[in-house]
């Protein structure tokens, strides 16, 4: 389970920030994962629970964003959604593809009382 570890890399950027901006308490946190990031999204709600303890980002809501994973097709330029890094295109069958979207994993936005 990764996903505690990331937990607390997510909370080790909000204090930073935190502290930068000389926040008295976290509320909101917005991150982006994507569907092939490695990260299960509902296992990191779970343990956003047990990692925010005792933090200044205890009260804080998570907010999970999941971005579908897309590829386009370096042979005939189609673009799609894929299930997994060995997906091939849906159009021509090939495995040429590149992914441009689905591996984020992102603090998108941090909200603070000052």
């Amino acid at each position: 389970m990764h996903e505690l570890s990331i937990a607390q890399n997510i909370i080790e950027i909000v204090e930073n920030y935190a502290i930068k901006a000389h926040a008295k308490i976290v509320t909101d946190v917005e991150v982006d994962v994507g569907t092939i990031s490695g990260v299960i999204p509902e296992t990191l709600e779970f343990v956003w629970e047990l990692a925010v303890k005792n933090t200044i980002t205890e009260k804080a809501k998570l907010k999970i964003n999941v971005i579908p994973a897309k590829a386009r097709c370096k042979d005939c330029k189609t673009e799609f959604e894929i299930e997994d890094i060995y997906s091939v295109c849906l159009a021509c069958n090939s495995n040429n593809i590149e992914i441009y979207q689905g591996k984020e994993l992102l603090v998108k936005s941090i909200k603070a009382d000052v």
